[in-house]
């Protein structure tokens, strides 16, 4: 996967679509990330015990986006672009398909 923990993307698609964020989390094995503050989804929860109000209501969640929907701001140029692989000495580093600066 290109997209790495603590990079700047933009979301393309969905109910967030034209918002930017920095990804907190990669989930490699389902080809998906979470974006912090983006993506936010409401979950109802009980109490944990009998006449505890604190732990039980409404809590806003971020849940994971898929890979496909995002893209990834490049912090030289700051566009929106993809991911290029350049390989130097046997080293494989990601590159700015726009400006080719290193990422």
């Amino acid at each position: 996967m290109r997209i790495k923990k603590g990079d700047k993307v933009k979301i393309l698609l969905g109910k967030d679509s034209g918002k930017t964020g920095t990804v907190e989390r990669v989930f490699s094995k389902t080809g998906q990330v979470l974006i912090t503050g983006l993506n936010i989804y409401k979950r109802h929860l009980k109490p944990k015990r009998q006449g505890d109000q604190s732990s039980g209501g409404i809590v806003d969640i971020s849940r994971p986006i898929n890979v496909s929907k995002i893209a990834l701001i490049c912090p030289k140029c700051d566009k929106q672009t993809r991911i290029g692989i350049q390989f130097n000495d046997k080293i494989k580093s990601r590159i700015c398909c726009k400006c080719k600066a290193l990422i």
